[in-house]
């Protein structure tokens, strides 16, 4: 009997997986974690009390009866999932418009495997939620999903150049801390704002939040779902905002190892705040339309 060859060398494993780690498609996660909590909560404060009831029998134990501790379960399943990678975003052939029959599909050119094609697609599976027999579906994951995906869609990167791969691979320096611009629109935006001007709270930002929805956005929220499908999500107006802000905002004036700051950060930021607001007024929306079906054609914004 011939012996043994060698073991591959602890060393020598983890070698390989770090060069296929740096081989794989490189994708942050959209607005980092307290951006997407900060989404859910406003969504909660504007659920009416049937749909309220329902995503309360929908979350999982451990969510504590909070959607917003769910919402960014989705990006700690992309290892577990890896089928639902590109539907956290869609990429455009580097041109300021999107088009959902060019550009939504994954690698291997599957159509509808885009965010946009991901929050119709668990749309229609809540929409079976109450159905006699029981939805084959897993609704809760459906509901934590689409909770993610409204909040994906809403952050104007995840809308971006194809080249480019939403600027993950655009190098910057966010003032002195370099990063790609990806993850300035995830994460550096919010963290600055949040340090400057609410005392690094969460609560106090989405608090500013809600004030401005009632106050300084109040002629804006009636238009905000706007669109020509009432049935469904509005999901491809969202994308088309995105790619405009992208090209008007996050790519404008920006390119390889460019420093930015003040001026890139005070005329930022504000839109940032916007579409996180955006993105849980419509969530909350989008779940009142499933499950308050009473009021499925005229649906108010309930503040509780």
């Amino acid at each position: 009997m011939a012996a043994p060859g060698p073991r591959p060398q602890p060393l020598l494993l983890l070698l390989l997986v770090a060069l296929l780690a740096a081989s794989a498609p490189r994708r942050a996660d959209a607005w980092g974690k307290e951006g997407h909590i900060m989404v859910c909560k406003i969504a909660e404060r504007y659920l009416s009390e049937e749909a309220a009831a329902a995503v309360q029998e929908l979350l999982p134990e451990s969510a504590g009866g909070e959607l917003s501790t769910m919402c960014p379960w989705a990006d700690t399943m992309r290892f577990r999932y890896h089928w639902a990678s590109p539907l956290h975003y869609a990429n455009t052939p580097n041109v300021c418009n999107f088009k959902f029959s060019r550009d939504c599909h994954n690698s291997r050119g599957q159509q509808g495997m885009c965010v946009v094609g991901a929050i119709n697609n668990y749309t229609d599976q809540l929409y079976t939620y109450g159905d006699s027999p029981k939805s084959s579906y897993n609704l809760t994951e459906s509901l934590m999903f689409l909770a993610h995906f409204v909040g994906d869609v809403h952050q104007p990167l995840h809308v971006g150049y194809e080249e480019d791969e939403g600027g993950n691979t655009i190098m910057v320096r966010w003032y002195r801390r370099k990063a790609n611009l990806h993850h300035v629109w995830d994460v550096s935006i919010i963290d600055t704002v949040m340090k400057d001007f609410y005392n690094k709270s969460l609560d106090t930002m989405v608090g500013a939040l809600q004030t401005n929805l009632t106050e300084g956005w109040s002629d804006d929220v009636g238009h905000w779902e706007n669109c020509a499908n009432k049935k469904a999500t509005c999901a491809n107006d969202y994308a088309i905002e995105s790619i405009h802000l992208s090209c008007n905002y996050a790519y404008k004036d920006v390119v390889q190892n460019i420093t930015l700051g003040d001026d890139y950060y005070f005329t930022r930021y504000p839109v940032v705040e916007k579409r996180l607001a955006q993105a849980g007024v419509r969530l909350a929306l989008i779940l009142n339309r499933i499950f308050d079906k009473k009021k499925a054609d005229t649906m108010p914004l309930y503040v509780q």
